[in-house]
């Protein structure tokens, strides 16, 4: 059977009626089976009219399983072939759950309200309507909604009609092209727009809450451009009359690309030219960043709406496609941004996600639409996007644009990529000096130490001591050599050597001590560009975490950073200190306090190159990396910074539109004062409270939440968890409240950073009666990382002369310092 047309007729904005659906009945069958979920099924009006027949066939049983999602009709007669009209009159509810058809909270006038939105990838459009809810079940949709009459209501189609009757009105959408119900979209409500229109007369609006329409205008900007890049880059134009994004309040995903009305999570989509941060511009998916959020979804409009993946085993395609061409985009607009040192971050948490025993194949079977909502990961959309791009280098551009979406069929392509789409994990390539030869040798990296035994097809870059000269083989091999001579490597401290240049490739490089010593060398004297001095220190921590380098490594590699100003690189850094910091914290208290220090004069320099404020005609990745150097610095006690951010939080609580705390600072000044706030002091965590609620500030709401936990007081800490989530705080309200992509979050991220084999047990006990397949394999990836970061531990705990590397670290005298300060004096944050 297959669905040609799918009518949808809502009689309020709580309860559906009728659905009668255009069926293909191709082979004899007394059976259909539909998807159904939550719904309430008038088994009285279930019909099957068929072709030129004035007989109606109506099932002698229905019966809708809630288990396995499915609604099955059986009928008592063979149904006639041909193509008929299957009636089916239900009821359903708007939830609270935040997927299939539910309500989100928003205010007008002071007054809290609903608004009626459809989340309904991966597969809950069952939830709202009975139908074959799988992405190769392809229908066109004719919706037509009734609702009050002073409303808005958006669809994925422009508006044929509306009709107003009193209090209500009835409005009905032209039919859409050919596309999975995943992608069917209804949002009911009050909004205000923005409006404009690509050269070849696209209409794109951008909707908000009424009153925020100028917050939609940079998004407005970035969609009319993109739409435009995408039309000359895929070769095809935008297939819809128009294109609609919405911001949403109460929203699970980042953003959702609907076909023609893409929906978003508010802090995704607008952007305040007062309030907004520079980093919420730009960025990658999930982190609330703007353009790169844009860009991601509008290229779905070809790649996955247009063209849409079979099963959801191929995900990756749809979701890492997405992620690698929206940063195309992005650059083309925003070429300042330096986008393509920001993908680094994409490809980092790839490989940490895929360095897991308990990661998956980027083609990965799913089974059961209750696994589907896992994939929606690191795997599917970080390494999918790294996997692509390292193609692309391998092809290079114009090869790559000419082939992308076609069948890769001739080799050596289609071995290569079998060997990173079909098996999980990637290799770390291991590069010696051995008698006048260099040896690459490939091993399956894992963050536990072992080593598997996965072999790939790998892109190899490398260069000897300038970019002048790339050379690039596939090394198929488990080991393979050169010839040193070969590339004019020799005995002088600068002959340096880098793989994987520019980072295009996704695996990690191991180098020995003599090479790693050149690398330190050409890193402090700032040969190497900044995404190879980030992946130096990415595969260095990696490394260093897997029990393959010692600690004092990695802190010496760090120290050669000191003077380190690219935004990625420093943001990685950034990262990097605060996880180390974490493990000694945990395996050698006695030295926090030396560690601290050190990280806080490796952060120096940049702080005081920075900032506090901004300075005439600095750079965008400038005005990004103030606020993150400045949190560092707070973080790790910079007494300074302290001292700062406290005067300038007071100035913002007399006036939120105070020159001296501007966005790109407040949550640096939010992490400072929150240092300071104790149970018997907590005069500042009631402010912050306060300035929550403020109906003015909501982009303040996302810093202050991402800035409670920096108090060290356990009470304050237990109240802000009260009100982070519940009364209640039970598992049971958790799984409820963060339902669908949340839930699996809220495991990783609650339970990955803990270091203990006790809490292992602990974790373990705790999810014994609660794991659902919903996050059954992230659970498994958290308790592996809690079992990596034990046994990070105890090697830091049995690590010889630790303690004086980290004495002599926290105290050396870098001349960086002294070019600063003349006369020797602190440093001080201006």
């Amino acid at each position: 059977m297959v669905a040609t047309t799918e009518v949808l007729s809502a009689a309020t904005m709580e309860q559906f009626k009728k659905q009668p659906l255009d069926v293909d009945v191709v082979a004899d069958t007394r059976l259909i089976v539909l998807n159904a979920a939550e719904l309430s099924i008038n088994t009285g009006s279930v019909s099957f009219s068929p072709p030129n027949s004035s007989k109606v066939f109506e099932p002698s049983k229905v019966y809708l399983d809630e288990e396995d999602e499915i609604l099955v009709l059986d009928f008592a007669d063979t149904l006639p072939l041909g193509v008929g009209i299957l009636a089916i009159g239900f009821e359903g509810t708007l939830n609270d759950k935040m997927n299939g058809f539910y309500r989100s909270l928003y205010e007008h006038n002071g007054e809290k309200k609903n608004m009626a939105v459809t989340q309904f990838e991966p597969a809950d459009a069952r939830r709202c309507f009975p139908c074959w809810d799988e992405p190769a079940c392809k229908a066109t949709f004719k919706i037509t909604l009734d609702l009050p009459s002073e409303l808005v209501a958006l669809s994925n189609m422009p508006i044929i009609e509306e009709k107003v009757n009193g209090p209500l009105k009835t409005v009905s959408y032209q039919e859409s092209p050919v596309m999975s119900t995943y992608l069917v979209a209804i949002v009911v409500g009050l909004f205000d727009y923005v409006e404009d229109h690509t050269p070849d007369g696209i209409k794109v609006r951008v909707y908000c809450q009424v009153g925020e329409a100028n917050q939609g205008k940079f998004a407005l900007e970035v969609a009319v451009g993109t739409l435009g890049l995408y039309k000359d880059y895929f070769d095809v134009p935008y297939p819809l009359p128009k294109l609609d994004m919405i911001a949403i309040p109460d929203f699970s995903s980042g953003a959702m690309e609907n076909y023609g009305l893409v929906t978003y999570r508010e802090t995704l989509l607008l952007y305040d030219e007062q309030h907004s941060a520079a980093a919420n511009k730009q960025g990658g998916i999930f982190v609330e960043h703007v353009a790169t959020a844009v860009a991601h979804e509008l290229a779905h409009q070809w790649f996955g709406n247009l063209v849409t993946m079979e099963w959801w085993t191929d995900l990756w395609l749809n979701e890492g496609f997405a992620t690698w061409v929206g940063y195309l985009a992005t650059d083309s607009l925003f070429p300042e941004w330096k986008i393509w040192t920001q993908f680094l971050d994409e490809t980092t948490n790839g490989l940490t996600l895929d360095g897991l025993a308990e990661s998956h194949p980027i083609e990965v079977e799913v089974n059961h639409a209750a696994e589907i909502n896992e994939i929606f990961d690191d795997i599917s959309y970080r390494k999918g996007a790294s996997v692509i791009r390292m193609l692309q280098s391998y092809l290079g551009v114009q090869c790559f644009q000419k082939t992308y979406g076609l069948p890769l069929r001739r080799d050596p392509v289609t071995k290569l990529m079998n060997t990173w789409t079909k098996q999980k994990g990637y290799p770390v390539v291991s590069v010696n000096v051995k008698d006048q030869k260099l040896e690459f040798e490939q091993s399956q990296f894992f963050s536990s130490g072992s080593h598997g035994d996965g072999q790939w097809v790998v892109p190899i870059t490398f260069c000897c001591g300038s970019y002048e000269k790339k050379t690039s083989f596939l090394l198929q091999n488990k080991l393979e050599t050169r010839d040193v001579h070969e590339f004019s490597f020799d005995s002088n401290r600068s002959s340096w050597i880098k793989l994987n240049v520019d980072q295009t490739g996704f695996y990690r490089v191991k180098y020995d001590e003599e090479l790693a010593a050149r690398l330190r060398y050409a890193i402090e004297n700032k040969h190497l560009t900044g995404t190879d001095r980030f992946g130096i220190l990415d595969d260095s921590f990696a490394l260093c975490m897997a029990r393959q380098l010692p600690l004092t490594s990695l802190l010496t590699l760090m120290a050669a950073y000191r003077k380190e100003l690219e935004y990625t690189v420093l943001s990685n850094l950034i990262s990097i200190t605060r996880k180390v910091g974490r493990i000694v914290a945990d395996a050698r208290p006695d030295l926090m306090d030396n560690i601290n220090q050190f990280f806080i004069n490796l952060f120096q320099y940049s702080a005081e190159m920075l900032g506090w404020d901004a300075k005439q005609g600095e750079s965008h990745l400038d005005a990004m990396l103030r606020g993150e150097v400045l949190i560092a610095l707070a973080v790790f006690g910079h007494k300074e910074t302290l001292i700062k951010a406290s005067r300038r939080f007071d100035a913002f609580l007399n006036d939120r539109n105070t020159p001296l705390l501007p966005p790109d600072t407040r949550k640096a000044a939010y992490v400072a004062v929150m240092q300071s706030v104790t149970s018997s002091n907590r005069t500042d965590f009631e402010c912050f409270l306060r300035v929550y609620r403020d109906p003015d500030l909501s982009h303040e709401q996302t810093r202050i939440l991402g800035s409670l936990s920096s108090c060290p007081d356990p009470g304050i800490v237990h109240e802000i968890l009260k009100f982070s989530l519940s009364p209640e705080d039970k598992w049971d309200f958790i799984a409820k409240t963060f339902s669908g992509y949340l839930t699996p979050s809220f495991v990783s991220e609650v339970v990955s950073p803990f270091a203990s084999f006790e809490k292992v047990k602990e974790v373990e006990e705790f999810f014994a009666s609660r794991e659902t397949p919903a996050i059954a394999r992230t659970l498994k990836q958290s308790v592996e990382l809690v079992n990596i970061n034990a046994n990070w531990v105890e090697s830091i705990q049995g690590e010889k002369n630790l303690g004086e590397a980290v004495q002599e670290l926290a105290y050396r005298k870098y001349c960086c310092y002294t070019k600063l300060n003349t006369n020797n004096s602190k440093i001080g944050i201006s």
